[in-house]
């Protein structure tokens, strides 16, 4: 016998004839819904239907960060923040007026193949005067220099090469051959050499950022490009390079014509700090690492190291800070520990850095630098 529930369930769902099913109370797509988003408009003779509940043009549409109709480009630079700066210590102030970056007349150098090229030819030279330093002695016609310095000074040689031309009688001072060593001169003494008389040239000093396949001298005998044919055109006066940079080491180079100066840099005891920036062949070991900090004992003696940084995730691109100078000292700390250099860069040379200095140019240093470089070091 069949379930007398199940027949009544039965009947009762299924429309009678003749009759539609009814739609159910919940369906979001009901007729009447469908129907109340449209209205009939005849428009000569033909009917359209036409959307009543569409939204506004000036309501925001688009995806993300919706926007409104009709924005313009005018209206999205009128709304445009710019990065003004901040201070020390707070956070960053944004406005709507674009900040002046460059002075009037000066070209955006910018980043990458937008940077423009920078003028050595044109740098302007200071005119330097130390006089206004306090810990400076104020010079005088009364003060004396040694024979050689003053010909070095000239632009004529070096103080080695100097004395050799002094040793040879090459050099008068006030119409005598002079052949000793150590003779001081006075600036208003007349010398002599070739029949020229010889001036004490204006001191120059310019920062040149170094590229590769250039040696560190003044003259090649085997004719190889020097790192003089890039400052060949800075100035007349005759500048050497202080220290030495290796043939595939760039990075930051001083010439100047200053030899107090220059052997005051030159010098071990006053520990001028170089910085490097080191890409080795493969990744450097933690142990290693500690090794190089504590400092290394090279066939030469020792050869301590101020500071070093890993800069790199696989820890081949290092920091490293030295005072010593010795030939290829950089290199030689990491062979002595089964590395290979394969890029070396000197980035900051007496407190001196490459800002603004693209590789292969070079710049002259500020009255500021030079009295720094010279007083305070």
């Amino acid at each position: 016998m069949k379930n007398p529930k199940k027949q009544f369930f039965k009947q009762s769902e299924s429309p009678s004839e003749g009759e539609s099913r009814p739609k159910r109370s919940d369906d979001k797509r009901s007729e009447t819904s469908r129907k109340a988003k449209f209205t009939d408009k005849k428009s000569d003779g033909d009917s359209a239907l036409k959307f009543d509940s569409r939204k506004p043009k000036t309501e925001k549409r688009g995806f993300g960060k919706k926007r409104p109709f009709g924005t313009n480009q005018e209206e999205k630079d009128s709304e445009k923040k710019y990065y003004q700066g901040r201070s020390k210590g707070e956070k960053p102030v944004y406005g709507t007026e674009k900040p002046k970056r460059f002075a009037e007349g000066k070209p955006n150098r910018g980043f990458g193949k937008k940077r423009t090229e920078w003028q050595t030819t044109e740098a302007e030279r200071p005119d330097y005067n130390f006089d206004a330093v306090p810990s400076k002695k104020k010079a005088s016609a009364e003060d004396e220099f040694r024979l050689n310095k003053f010909i070095a000074n000239s632009g004529i040689c070096s103080r080695r090469e100097a004395d050799e031309l002094i040793k040879k009688g090459q050099i008068t001072v006030n119409g005598e051959v002079v052949t000793e060593m150590g003779l001081k001169v006075k600036r208003t003494d007349r010398v002599v050499y070739q029949g020229k008389k010889i001036n004490p040239e204006k001191p120059v000093y310019i920062l040149l950022n170094k590229p590769k396949d250039f040696i560190t001298t003044t003259d090649d005998p085997m004719e190889r490009k020097t790192v003089m044919n890039l400052v060949k055109n800075a100035c007349e006066e005759r500048i050497f390079p202080v220290g030495r940079l290796d043939r595939n080491t760039t990075g930051l180079l001083f010439f100047t014509n200053d030899g107090e100066l220059a052997a005051k840099l030159s010098h071990p005891s006053n520990q001028v700090k170089k910085i490097y920036q080191v890409t080795l062949d493969k990744p450097l070991t933690q142990n290693d690492e500690i090794a190089v900090r504590e400092g290394l004992t090279l066939e030469d003696g020792p050869a301590p190291v101020d500071d070093i940084q890993v800069l790199s995730l696989d820890r081949k691109i290092l920091g490293l800070e030295i005072h010593i100078g010795r030939n290829r000292i950089v290199r030689r700390i990491f062979a002595h520990l089964g590395y290979e250099v394969t890029a070396l860069d000197r980035v900051m040379y007496a407190g001196l850095d490459k800002k603004d200095l693209k590789r292969g140019n070079y710049r002259f240093l500020s009255e500021k630098e030079v009295i720094r470089l010279k007083y305070f070091i």
